[in-house]
């Protein structure tokens, strides 16, 4: 068995699980997990074990019912933590992997016990492969945590983490809907440190129809109250919180076209 295990949340989107499975460096060492969120429109498990050509095993748990995507995450890691991994990376269905991401994020948490999250660097394309942006992270821990006010310092399907850190922060919670990994982040941030890797490593879909894109506002509105309840009179905590009730306001489309001019 290995011992790193990526996760993966799987609801109604077999392409772009495929399209994921199949980005994964023929040389890694991992296994893969698919838990299926209740989906009406199921994967074919043939195809996904002979999309993946790493060294490794695909592993799959089925739902009955759609339960969202923090229901899913929890259950994938109540079943690495019975396995019995050392490390869990993440990814979305139609985000895809570049390089030898898995080695090099591993080979670094190896080299660097104290950090026990590790991200990093990441392009983002529309449904298309069209390049968008670029996503620029702090690399040390300092400074990422001090930006974590202003957004999530750590792009979700671009980490790996040691399994050790679930045993201080739990799993994700369930009280901040579309912002379940700012709040998990978040809560790994107070005992122990983070980094990111500068080399893209991941690149992400922005899909414009997609649960992330329609829930913005939800999402926007929790990491307000994720700001709200790490808070401190400081520069950082302020400007995060003024920076989020502008972002209230402000149309998905006029922020991406931000983005990419930013860029």
């Amino acid at each position: 068995m290995n011992n790193l295990i990526l996760l993966i949340p799987y609801y109604n989107n077999s392409d772009g699980l495929m399209k994921s499975i199949q980005s994964i460096d023929e040389d890694d060492e991992l296994d893969v997990l698919i838990v299926d969120d209740g989906s009406v429109n199921k994967f074919d498990e043939n195809r996904a074990v002979n999309s993946f050509k790493a060294k490794g095993k695909v592993f799959f748990e089925y739902l009955p019912q759609n339960k969202g995507i923090e229901t899913a995450l929890n259950t994938g890691l109540k079943i690495i933590l019975e396995k019995g991994y050392k490390y869990i990376a993440r990814l979305d269905c139609g985000d895809i992997c570049l390089g030898k991401r898995f080695a090099i994020q591993k080979d670094f948490l190896e080299v660097h016990p104290d950090i026990k999250i590790v991200g990093s660097n990441v392009l983002a394309v529309d449904n298309n492969d069209n390049f968008l942006y670029s996503i620029d992270l702090p690399l040390k821990d300092r400074d990422i945590k001090k930006k974590m006010y202003f957004n999530s310092m750590l792009i979700h399907p671009a980490v790996t983490f040691s399994c050790e850190i679930l045993k201080t922060v739990g799993m994700y919670s369930l009280n901040y809907k579309s912002a379940e990994d700012y709040a998990f982040f978040f809560a790994i941030s107070k005992s122990f440190k983070l980094a990111n890797i500068s080399e893209y490593l991941t690149q992400i879909e922005i899909n414009e129809k997609g649960i992330s894109i329609q829930k913005r506002k939800q999402q926007v509105r929790c990491r307000i109250k994720i700001i709200k309840e790490n808070f401190y009179f400081g520069f950082y905590p302020i400007y995060g919180l003024i920076r989020n009730y502008i972002l209230l306001i402000l149309p998905y489309s006029f922020i991406l076209f931000l983005k990419k001019i930013k860029k």
